[in-house]
């Protein structure tokens, strides 16, 4: 059984930085992709951030480039999300999800595997 915990979410200032983990067990991941995906209010799911197991191959919602980065620590199977310069609008319950692949996709949907989310909330 695959398994996804989400730790590090909080509340920043504007302009803060917040570091969330995204612990995995189960199965072996290297034939994964692991995405980051975003949640807020009233809105539909969105793609943030994705990365190959191997981290050598990563990419980034156009809204979080230069100020978020994922990587991944594979002797902890955990991925990380390097969140800077945060702003109010990145305010929202942040997920991690594992695809059974080692293509990367934005799509929601082809994420077979999803944490429980982690709030993150930046004040003004």
């Amino acid at each position: 059984q695959v398994q996804l915990v989400e730790s590090g979410g909080g509340l920043v200032q504007a302009g803060g930085s917040l570091r969330l983990s995204c612990a995995a067990s189960g199965r072996t991941f290297s034939s994964y992709a692991m995405g980051w995906f975003r949640q807020a209010p009233g809105k539909e799911r969105e793609f943030v951030a994705a990365t190959d197991w191997s981290g050598d191959s990563t990419y980034y919602a156009d809204f979080v480039k230069g100020r978020f980065r994922v990587s991944i620590d594979n002797a902890k199977n955990t991925v990380y999300l390097q969140m800077n310069i945060l702003n109010p609008e990145d305010t929202a319950v942040y997920y991690c999800a594992a695809l059974l692949e080692r293509v990367i996709v934005t799509s929601p949907y082809e994420y077979a595997y999803w944490g429980q989310g982690t709030q993150v909330t930046v004040s003004s």
